[in-house]
């Protein structure tokens, strides 16, 4: 088959249009790497990138999509053979490079990895990026120092991917987990994954004038960054740690030193697309086994067909859970 469907994002006019069309499999970039995609999934990066964030994506047309689970259809590296199922996360896979909303990718091999045995390809996809940094914040946390029974971990934005699926896993491994979200209509939700408490997104608002807040949190998952990033920080229980990989909310925060140096707290950043592949199948391994988390109700599954209304939807601030991308 050398044709296949893609959802390419165009610039007209001024505006960035995301159709599906039909492509070439020799439209393709090099690579020693051609997969089948069967599944994807949506996230915020996508969304940008649909959007014709430069910041993301340079040139369009382009197809986004930053994840990718399907089956090797040929390959140039004895590692990876015709039939074995892999995964592909980050990277620059659609960024600059042809992403998972189209149905076949062409990849180096330093970015594909075997699909877990615990885990399906359509698995694979509802955690996607979002379920791997969750892992990487809590790996980290947890190398901090964080311990079921030390107190309330706090996850902000939780109601996105990254948020909802961290909410279910730390809830899975034992902790009091507080979630934080502008959506108050989705607080039954956040609770049915586990969280003990749900608070409104305005509580962390508070309190960016001082310099320190009551100690509340054994440890933190932030996805929003901003404000209230700092607000987390400055109420971090003595030697707790929050761990950074968002930025919906702001790249930008007013900071003291008084956190760090007073009560030895720690900031941990957290990025899932550069991971070195063996960092990233130590993650995917854990997510398969002692981590592995029924995710089924944070999920929904669309077609390529429908990704454009979903992206409308992210950008403007009203997805919940994951999108699932079945590619067919």
């Amino acid at each position: 088959m050398s044709e296949f469907k893609a959802l390419l994002v165009s610039e007209e006019q001024g505006r960035f249009v995301p159709r599906v069309v039909a492509r070439q499999v020799d439209d393709l970039p090099a690579g020693e790497v051609l997969i089948r995609v069967q599944w994807s999934s949506l996230n915020y990066k996508d969304a940008l990138s649909a959007s014709g964030n430069r910041g993301v994506t340079r040139n369009y047309p382009h197809t986004p999509g930053i994840d990718a689970a399907g089956v090797v259809e040929a390959s140039s590296v004895s590692e990876l053979a015709a039939g074995d199922e892999v995964i592909v996360t980050g990277y620059d896979l659609g960024m600059n490079t042809p992403g998972g909303f189209g149905q076949y990718i062409r990849v180096p091999a330093a970015w594909v990895l075997k699909r877990p045995s615990g885990l399906t390809l359509r698995d694979s996809m509802v955690l996607g990026t979002a379920g791997l940094t969750a892992a990487l914040c809590i790996d980290k946390l947890e190398r901090s120092g964080l311990t079921p029974g030390a107190g309330p971990v706090l996850v902000t934005g939780a109601t996105g991917g990254v948020g909802s699926i961290a909410v279910a896993m730390l809830a899975g491994l034992g902790h009091e987990v507080v979630a934080v979200t502008g959506k108050a209509e989705q607080a039954d939700f956040l609770r049915r994954l586990g969280a003990a408490q749900v608070l409104e997104r305005s509580e962390l608002q508070a309190g960016t004038d001082k310099m320190l807040l009551a100690e509340r949190w054994a440890g933190a998952v932030d996805t929003v960054g901003g404000d209230i990033l700092f607000n987390v920080i400055k109420s971090l229980r003595y030697d707790a740690s929050v761990a950074c990989c968002g930025l919906t909310a702001g790249v930008q925060f007013q900071a003291s030193v008084f956190p760090f140096i007073l009560r030895n707290v720690n900031l941990l950043g957290v990025d899932s697309v550069e991971q070195p592949l063996v960092a990233k199948a130590s993650m995917w391994d854990r997510l398969s086994l002692q981590w592995k988390t029924d995710l089924q109700q944070l999920e929904h599954e669309v077609t390529l067909e429908q990704l454009p209304e979903q992206i409308s939807t992210i950008l403007g601030g009203g997805m919940v859970g994951r999108t699932v991308v079945n590619l067919g």
